[in-house]
């Protein structure tokens, strides 16, 4: 059967929202146009990691093109929640982030995660073999305020200790400044591609790619992957 891609050239709408409390939220990305809407599941470090690469493609494209970009913002015109109800088409694994210099529009591809490996020449391609996905158009000014929404969407959970930084929890918190004890994290590089044909310049996929260990550590908060973590664990209706 043919693989699903669900493409938005002109999306009404491109957000990342949670459902459910904060120590226990389920992270989203949605796109809408019109009456049309598709959700996807993701870890919350993807989302920050989503976030980080664009804000980079941004200024690496106008360093390099001269394309006129929107000053970083925090006012964003979006804060509303995610419309319900929440049904995710999949849980994401590997992301695709571009350039359509024709349209001047950066291309976020969202792939369903996969048990084998897969050939990456399918990422922003429209060959029938891979797994099914998600293909969103922005403009630099959307893409902005993706990136802004994202961070704010991302600082929305718990406050954290003032000792440790780590999040506080209603029923307590294992402080590693006072008891010496810190469960070890281990945190996945998500947005595993970046489609040089679409920049049609070699070293522009290098700039972007620069320290990959950097994009992978932004969230301090390293417990968002331990047993009381936000992610996509279990489904919001199995809560």
């Amino acid at each position: 059967m043919p693989r699903a891609i669900h493409v938005f050239r002109s999306p009404d709408r491109f957000v990342a929202g949670t459902v459910g409390e904060p120590g226990d939220r389920t992270f989203y990305l949605q796109a809408a146009h019109d009456a049309r809407v598709v959700s996807v599941m993701l870890e919350k470090q993807q989302v920050q990691i989503l976030a980080d690469r664009i804000d980079a493609l941004l200024e690496e494209i106008h360093r390099r093109f001269g394309t006129p970009l929107p000053p970083p913002t925090d006012v964003i015109s979006d804060l509303d929640p995610l419309q319900m109800p929440v049904d995710a088409e999949f849980r994401v694994g590997t992301m695709g982030l571009g350039w359509d210099a024709e349209s001047e529009a950066v291309v976020v591809e969202l792939l369903a995660i996969t048990e084998g490996e897969f050939d990456e020449s399918v990422v922003l391609d429209d060959t029938d073999e891979g797994p099914d996905a998600v293909r969103v158009f922005l403009s630099t000014v959307a893409a902005r305020e993706f990136a802004a929404r994202s961070e704010r969407v991302i600082g929305a959970g718990r406050e954290p200790c003032p000792l440790c930084s780590a999040p506080l929890d209603p029923t307590g918190h294992m402080c590693v400044r006072t008891n010496g004890f810190k469960r070890d994290v281990a945190l996945d590089k998500s947005l595993e591609f970046v489609d040089p044909s679409l920049f049609d310049d070699p070293e522009l996929r290098d700039a972007l790619d620069g320290d990959d260990t950097d994009s992978t550590d932004h969230d301090d908060t390293d417990d968002d992957l331990g047993e009381d973590s936000d992610g996509p664990g279990e489904s919001p209706g199995g809560r």
